[in-house]
C-alpha cells in the first residue's frame, strides 16, 4: 500500500469491497448505480458487520475514494454509475483483490475459510494457495495490506485481516476471536456427537448378531 493513502473509513471499506465482488459476481450490471451499490453495502449476507447506509453516506465515501483513485464515474449513461480500480491502484492481482474484497466485507477470517468465502470470486486450487498471496499481500516493500492474527486461546488456526482501514482494534479482535472459537468448539461438538452414534449403531449390530 502507498505509503500515502490514508485509512479508509468502515464505510468506504465497504463501499470499495461491494465494488469488486459485484464486478465478478453479477458483471452484466456493472459498474454500479448507486442504487444497486447500496442494495450490496446494505444486504444481510456475507457482510459483517451488517450495515445500513444511506445514500448520502454512501455518496460522500465515493467522492473519497475518488480523490484516492480508487473509484471513478463512468460516463456515458443517464445514471450515474460507479467503477473500483482497487488493482491497480495498489498493485496486486486479482487474486489478491479477491481476498481483499473478502476480508473487507466478513471481516478476519483463516486462510481455508477465505478460500471458501473466495469461491466466486477467484477458485483458489488449495489453502496452500491463498497462504501464499497472504504472504505477499503480508510482505510488500511500500507496506502490507494484510496481517496475520496471533493465534489466541480456543482457536486453532490463525486469521487474517486487511490493513486498508489501519491496525484492527483489539476489542474486533477480541469479539472475532470468540466466534471463532464457537465456531470450533461447535464443529468438535458435532465430531464427538458423530462418533459416539457411530459407536452405538456398532454396539446395537453386534448385539443383534449375538442376539442372532
Amino acid at each position: 500500500m502507498s505509503l500515502s493513502l490514508p485509512e479508509l473509513s468502515l464505510v468506504e471499506t465497504r463501499v470499495l469491497a461491494t465494488l469488486v465482488e459485484k464486478q465478478r459476481t453479477v458483471p452484466d450490471t456493472y459498474p454500479l448505480s448507486i442504487n444497486a451499490l447500496a442494495a450490496g453495502c446494505n444486504q444481510k449476507t456475507s457482510r459483517n458487520p451488517v450495515l445500513e447506509l444511506g445514500e448520502p453516506e454512501i455518496l460522500q465515501a465515493i467522492d473519497s475514494l475518488k480523490d484516492l483513485g480508487l473509484v471513478s464515474e463512468v460516463s456515458g449513461s443517464r445514471v450515474a454509475r460507479f467503477a473500483h480500480n482497487l488493482e491497480k491502484q495498489l498493485g496486486v492481482p486479482s487474486q489478491a483483490s479477491a481476498l481483499l474484497t473478502v476480508l473487507m466485507l466478513r471481516g478476519p477470517q483463516t486462510a481455508g475459510e477465505l478460500r471458501l468465502n473466495c469461491e466466486r470470486l477467484h477458485k483458489f486450487a488449495d489453502i496452500s494457495s491463498v497462504e501464499a498471496f497472504l504472504e505477499e499481500l503480508a510482505e510488500r516493500a511500500d507496506g502490507g495490506l494484510v496481517l496475520r492474527l496471533p493465534r489466541l486461546p480456543g482457536t486453532r488456526e490463525e486469521r487474517w485481516t486487511h490493513l486498508l482501514s489501519g491496525q484492527p482494534a483489539a476489542e474486533s479482535l477480541v469479539a472475532g476471536v470468540g466466534k471463532a472459537a464457537a465456531s470450533e468448539e461447535l464443529a468438535d461438538l458435532k465430531a464427538r456427537v458423530g462418533a459416539l452414534e457411530a459407536e452405538v449403531a456398532e454396539l446395537k449390530a453386534l448385539l443383534l448378531a449375538n442376539g442372532a
